[in-house]
């Protein structure tokens, strides 16, 4: 496999780079927008990527076999506005287009979050699918959770597969069973910060949600001060991850890119007490080795790796485009049977494009 080659477009921390290397491909071009990731970048991987996609010359990159892309999830987050396309960073979705069309890999893997499914209703993903079909890939896409491939958090992405030649079956990737508990992710000796019985609540008979997440009680955290029902003012942010706590014994809820703080309370049953998950522990539910070097920014090392993908979910993902074997040569390729239907235009509103 060392013959395939990726590019890695808004490669974040490198997340999708680890997972393709450890399949044994390798990375001839990388970029990212944000200086502290690139410096994370370099750190660990020698490579120091390009800056905004929207200033790089394509014609000056290396062909590859593979592109890579976890383009900005903020315009389509629940954690967001939803705005998608009408986000000025909903529109670099079209300049990695651009890059596809001058590039022409022959597969490509994209991820997202899961909202991109429903923002619009639903209009924004077509328009993102028939772009793709434009460019003559043939497109499959899933909702993948990080709990299916061994790791302890419930993260729904949604992957998106290209190829010009075959498409790609998700129904063959092999999920991991069972469910880990996030208790077996956990460090046994650090610096745990604690919280005092005074400054939660439990709750009676907690029971394990179908997703895995086992609710214990939430933070004495009164924020509304008008118009709550008696006994109800720590309740008024529940749905909020800075004032839930989870067991342990069950998964963790996803970490959010937006979490600067680290705001992951757990409990420990065996130990009745509650704690702050570490950033060690959030870098390892997320797949990271424990050697990766992270930003020395607490901040940035938090909202980094929630912005980043799931390690072994992308792993699996390659290991199976390798199986399917949707690569070929190029006299196996057949262009009228990329796109057999004629699709909608698409106007893509970026000058100079």
């Amino acid at each position: 496999m060392s013959s395939l080659t990726f590019a890695d477009i808004f490669s974040g921390i490198g997340g999708f780079r680890l997972s393709l290397e450890q399949a044994g491909l390798k990375c001839l071009y990388s970029c990212e927008a944000n200086e502290s990731c690139r410096q994370v970048y370099f750190e660990n991987f020698g490579d120091y990527p390009d800056g905004d996609i929207s200033e790089v010359d394509f014609s000056q990159i290396s062909d590859v076999n593979v592109v890579t892309a976890g383009f900005p999830c903020q315009p389509f987050s629940i954690c967001g506005k939803r705005r998608g396309f009408s986000d000025e960073r909903g529109t670099i979705f079209f300049y990695l287009c651009e890059f596809l069309k001058q590039k022409q890999p022959e597969v490509i893997i994209l991820e997202n979050v899961k909202h991109l499914l429903h923002v619009a209703k639903g209009s924004n993903f077509k328009v993102i699918l028939n772009t793709l079909q434009s460019l003559g890939y043939l497109v499959t896409y899933k909702l993948l959770n990080a709990k299916d491939f061994g790791l302890p958090q419930n993260r729904e992405r949604v992957f998106i597969v290209g190829s010009k030649y075959k498409k790609f079956d998700f129904s063959k990737l092999q999920k991991i069973e069972p469910v880990p508990n996030l208790k077996d992710f956990l460090d046994n000796e650090e610096n745990f910060e604690y919280l005092s019985p005074d400054e939660y609540t439990l709750i009676e008979n907690p029971k394990k949600q179908d997703s895995g997440l086992i609710f214990v009680g939430y933070r004495n955290k009164s924020i509304w001060k008008t118009g709550i029902r008696p006994n109800t003012e720590h309740l008024s942010r529940v749905h909020r991850q800075p004032n839930r706590i989870y067991s342990v014994d069950g998964v963790h809820p996803t970490l959010p890119s937006q979490e600067s703080s680290g705001r992951f309370f757990i409990y420990l049953p065996e130990k009745d007490r509650v704690r702050k998950l570490t950033l060690k522990e959030c870098y390892k539910i997320m797949g990271f080795p424990k050697e990766f070097k992270k930003s020395s920014v607490i901040g940035d090392a938090y909202r980094q790796i929630g912005n980043s993908v799931a390690t072994t979910v992308v792993r699996e993902l390659i290991r199976e485009v390798i199986n399917q074997k949707i690569f070929s040569s190029s006299s196996r390729y057949q262009p009228d049977a990329v796109v057999k239907q004629p699709l909608p235009p698409v106007q893509l509103t970026i000058p100079g494009l």
